[in-house]
């Protein structure tokens, strides 16, 4: 039997600044799947296809990278300039349109539901990065990223004049701010017992932590990490944070410490896990998606429960 020889491989390091790291480490390249888009974002894994999808955001496309024969092709164009995508509780793809300054659902039949785009009467900026909580909430950021120029979505004025995290109720549909206390909010994540909500605000490069009070309301808001470039970022089953740094991928323990990075050769915006062992990071890093094999892997999302 002949192996396949691995294609597209490109050398990668890692930086361990604290032994904990060493056990998370992995591949020492990273595999190159796919190259060619203007500012690659927002990667999502869909475990029951096997396959990953991508914003390519400045196109106007979303990509999809298949496991089981390595073919990317398109998903949707046009697609509102989407960035974020999550999985909710039902395996649907929710996604954050920059173009339309709306979230939205991908149902299973192809169709698209709207989620959310106004507040108060007033258009969303241009929802960013998205996530589902165990209770079905969805939780997402409004930066003014798509309505700054053209290149991401329409230049516009806020009509809202804040940039907030918002929380959309599962049963009523309501769309209410859970904070404005960020100037550009942007990647965000649960902590694994969902008491806590990690939010990037690429306004003042640092990620901030916030207790979620009862159902729907954010409170204190402490600075996590600083100085990183910080973009996207999703969490281990460990609880580790890892984080889309500029030329590389931080990793941070749940006590704050930056314990590790992964280089990366070009500028990352998000990472997610995936793969059948979810220990496979894919990395969307400006013309490319990246993928690595890791001693960590991803948390169980499905199993995670409100408390």
């Amino acid at each position: 039997m002949t192996t396949p020889q691995r294609r597209n491989l490109v050398p990668t390091s890692y930086e361990v600044l604290d032994d904990r790291f060493i056990p998370r480490r992995g591949d020492r390249w990273l595999e190159c799947l796919h190259t060619g888009s203007r500012w690659a974002e927002g990667p999502v894994w869909v475990p029951a296809g096997r396959y990953l999808l991508w914003s390519d955001i400045p196109d106007d496309r979303i990509l999809r990278w298949d496991e089981t024969t390595g073919v990317v092709g398109t998903f949707r164009q046009p697609a509102g300039n989407t960035n974020g995508h999550v999985l909710d509780r039902d395996g649907r793809v929710v996604s954050c349109e920059h173009g339309n300054r709306r979230v939205t659902r991908t149902e299973h039949d192809g169709s698209v539901t709207v989620l959310a785009e106004r507040f108060e009467g007033n258009r969303l900026n241009s929802p960013n990065d998205v996530v589902v909580r165990s209770d079905r909430s969805i939780w997402f950021t409004d930066p003014t990223y798509g309505i700054a120029s053209y290149y991401e979505g329409n230049k516009a004025a806020s009509e809202i004049g804040a940039c907030s995290v918002y929380r959309i109720d599962p049963v009523t549909g309501a769309c209410r701010i859970a904070t404005s206390e960020m100037v550009q909010p942007n990647g965000l994540a649960f902590s694994l017992d969902e008491r806590k909500l990690y939010v990037s605000d690429s306004g003042v490069d640092s990620i901030t932590w916030f207790s979620v009070t009862g159902a729907d309301t954010l409170s204190g808001g402490q600075v996590f990490a600083t100085g990183g470039s910080f973009d996207g970022f999703r969490l281990d089953d460990e609880g580790h944070v890892w984080a889309a740094a500029g030329l590389g991928v931080n990793c941070y323990h749940p006590d704050g410490t930056l314990i590790g990075r992964l280089s990366v050769p070009e500028l990352v915006s998000n990472v997610v896990f995936g793969g059948s062992r979810r220990n496979q990071l894919f990395i969307t890093a400006t013309t490319s998606l990246y993928s690595i094999r890791l001693g960590a892997r991803g948390a169980d999302l499905a199993r995670a429960t409100a408390l």
